[in-house]
């Protein structure tokens, strides 16, 4: 069996007497999408960040793609790539020219082809050429994953990814996520929103308290709740049904 992409064991971090992460133990596999759902203030951020080598853990330990964060610092950043709540673009540029500038920073060979593939792996080539400040927030994010990705990192940290997007936006970034895992990348991936967890993850995590509360597939998770009696009544749509129903964006935007 090959090795865990993330390990973290009895994980603890405070800020003064506020204690944020109280033990915090999990793994991620390989090429999967590992989600860690919680509420505002849970510590999904601070875990992030400790996995980032941006924060130090008070006690505990974490590995990525191998690496040490506490002692192999600068290997754990070659290693991974960070995409924060807010798309980190630079609206005066193209889409291409922030991507070209991503990868001549990185001192890659060929940043213009890098660019150019990477606009069409993200389905953004016809906007290439346009300044980021006409692209939609869903084009925003996609370019902003797209540039977390030069230099090819195996684990990419996602941190509540769909914001403040609309849900015709949060769908595109959803394929996008789906086609990284397709590709081989790990993803550790926060959010609060429950169905982006049902719909993009492996494996779901609940850090609640400063603690991971439960682990599993999502199918495992459903185990922990009693099966609900089966009622014959019609099914009334759903709010998303009605707001693809009417925009006819759903096909479009899958």
């Amino acid at each position: 069996m090959s090795a865990p992409a993330i390990e973290v064991n009895g994980l603890v971090k405070s800020y003064g007497k506020l204690d944020v992460l109280t033990g915090v133990d999990f793994t991620v596999e390989p090429g999967s999408i590992f989600a860690l759902l919680g509420s505002n203030g849970a510590g999904k951020t601070t875990l992030i960040r400790i996995l980032a080598t941006l924060l130090h853990a008070d006690a505990g330990s974490a590995r990525v793609a191998g690496f040490d964060t506490a002692t192999h610092g600068q290997a754990v950043r070659s290693s991974i790539s960070l995409t924060g709540q807010f798309a980190a673009v630079d609206e005066v540029l193209s889409g291409r020219e922030n991507l070209i500038l991503i990868a001549q920073l990185r001192h890659l060979k060929e940043p213009a082809r890098i660019a150019d593939d990477l606009l069409a792996r993200f389905s953004l080539t016809e906007a290439g050429g346009r300044k980021v400040a006409t692209y939609s927030g869903g084009m925003r994010r996609r370019l902003d994953i797209a540039m977390s990705l030069i230099g090819n990192p195996p684990v990419i940290f996602l941190d509540e990814p769909t914001t403040g997007l609309d849900p015709e936006a949060r769908l595109e970034v959803w394929a996008a996520v789906k086609d990284l895992a397709a590709g081989g990348t790990t993803v550790l991936l926060t959010t609060q929103y429950l169905e982006e967890a049902e719909q993009l993850a492996d494996r779901i995590a609940i850090l609640h308290h400063g603690r991971i509360i439960v682990n599993g597939t999502l199918a495992e998770l459903k185990k922990l709740l009693p099966p609900v009696e089966k009622q014959y009544i019609e099914k009334q749509p759903t709010l998303e049904d009605v707001f693809f129903a009417v925009t006819g964006r759903k096909d479009d935007a899958a």
